[in-house]
């Protein structure tokens, strides 16, 4: 019959070695919340410019469009008109974001 304090030499060290992997797990959920979190701000930033410069280029052209989408921290990716619709693509960190504005009712 094994002895109480040869058992509990034998279990020490045990509640360490859960206590690691359930703090790692939560650092690995935390960074995983953090880069969704930035994604998701990415893209509304990418649709904010993307309906910015589509706007601005039915008054003012492909320059505008260019002019508000770096203002606002984008890169204009596309630009398209057909007759008074304008489309636009814009970039901001990898996420892309379209937008379709016209010089009429």
């Amino acid at each position: 019959m094994v002895s109480n304090q040869a058992r509990r030499r034998r279990d020490s060290g045990q509640a360490v070695v859960l206590l690691l992997a359930v703090v790692v797990i939560a650092a690995l959920s935390v960074v995983a919340v953090g880069l969704f979190g930035r994604r998701i701000i990415d893209r509304g930033r990418a649709q904010t410019a993307a309906d910015a410069a589509a706007l601005a280029a039915t008054a003012g052209g492909n320059f505008a469009a260019q002019r508000l989408a770096t203002a606002n921290g984008a890169v204009l990716v596309a630009y398209a008109e057909s007759g008074d619709v304008v489309t636009v693509v814009v970039e901001v960190n990898g996420e892309r974001a379209t937008a379709r504005a016209t010089d009429g009712p």
